[in-house]
């Protein structure tokens, strides 16, 4: 048995400590295992704990439930990520009440740092469709994550278009990781643990309800550097989203529809309130840009005078030294991937080595 994950998951199944009373326990005591150690002079005094939750702690006698989570998440290929972890997502650390761990099924990376959230309606136009998978996969290939909710309509096209240019994806869940829900999207999950991840706070096998996706939307604008929306009627949940991002301090933008649909009564509300409107990628990119261009310079592989550099990188910067060149010779001769050309070269034009020219042509700084 994972004795850490075991303690992680028994504070949570306590009465009486929600996710803000948990994530003060941490504070206060380090972790979970000193919590269930601590006396239960420590846990009033130090944790603030009232009596009937301090003797709940001191006799927890619901290890059947825990022991039985866990074997559901093993069954299921589970991981629990804790807000002590490395890989928990440093921006969800920063909103009022973080979930204290997560379920993930996939994996989390450093580079999702730099994750753009797109939400929309379930009942999506075929405009909103070709949108969103187009936008999705611009961000993609410049090496942002796409965040949602794997919804039908606008968040499944999110995902699939960042995974038709073998982009990075995150779908939060509001339900258990191991419920499949909607059904017609079992194998765009399986595709995104694959290059992304499942995320969740709710236990395993916890259905689908209604009052989960208001909870499950902070997580997704937490997770992100902004949200973009994509066709919502004036009483969408996408809203919420937005106005979630808004209190987080995210950028919120909205890709406007046509006058007459119903669709585009809650994005176009949002533009005239101030959301950024967007016709493509590049204009999500030009407002992130400073929050984008702070964290590329600090995350990579490998030195080069100072700061630093992945191998694809410096083999870009090699070609770049002798001459400027059109995007498209640079794949060809460094062998690599068109994405990975693309997101290597906006870090590295973030970062200030390399310059862009109209027609894709990048020279060296």
């Amino acid at each position: 048995m994972d004795r850490k994950a075991y303690d992680w998951l028994a504070l949570s199944f306590i009465d009486g400590v929600g996710r803000v009373s948990y994530l003060n326990l941490i504070k206060k005591f380090g972790s979970p295992e000193k919590v269930f150690a601590a006396s239960a002079q420590q846990l009033e005094v130090r944790g603030g704990l009232k009596p009937k939750v301090i003797r709940e702690i001191k006799t927890f006698s619901q290890t059947s439930l825990v022991k039985n989570e866990l074997k559901l998440m093993h069954t299921h290929g589970v991981s629990l990520v804790t807000c002590l972890d490395d890989n928990y997502p440093s921006h969800l650390l920063t909103i009022y009440d973080p979930p204290p761990f997560l379920y993930v099924k996939g994996d989390l990376k450093k580079e999702d740092e730099i994750a753009v959230a797109v939400v929309g309606s379930r009942f999506a136009s075929h405009y909103g469709k070709l949108v969103t998978e187009r936008i999705c996969q611009d961000m993609a290939l410049k090496g942002v994550t796409v965040v949602s909710g794997i919804a039908r309509g606008i968040d499944t096209s999110a995902h699939r278009g960042a995974l038709s240019v073998q982009g990075r994806t995150i779908a939060v869940l509001g339900c258990g990781i191991d419920v499949n829900y909607p059904v017609e999207n079992r194998k765009l999950r399986e595709e995104i643990t694959s290059n992304g991840a499942l995320v969740s706070e709710f236990r395993m096998s916890t259905p689908p309800a209604s009052s989960h996706f208001p909870v499950r939307n902070r997580i997704i604008s937490g997770l992100s550097l902004g949200v973009v929306v994509i066709e919502a009627s004036h009483r969408s949940g996408s809203l919420i989203t937005a106005r979630l991002a808004l209190e987080q301090g995210r950028e919120v933008f909205a890709v406007p529809g046509s006058i007459d649909s119903l669709r585009s009564r809650g994005t176009h509300k949002l533009i005239k309130e101030g959301a950024k409107l967007v016709e493509d990628a590049q204009d999500i990119f030009a407002e992130l840009l400073p929050q984008i261009k702070g964290r590329t310079q600090s995350t990579s592989c490998q030195q080069d005078g100072g700061r630093q550099l992945s191998g694809e990188a410096k083999a870009i910067l090699e070609l770049l030294a002798q001459e400027q060149l059109q995007i498209d010779v640079i794949i060809a001769r460094t062998g690599l991937s068109s994405s990975q050309v693309s997101s290597t070269l906006l870090n590295l034009e973030l970062s200030g080595f390399v310059g862009q020219l109209p027609g894709k042509v990048f020279l060296r700084r």
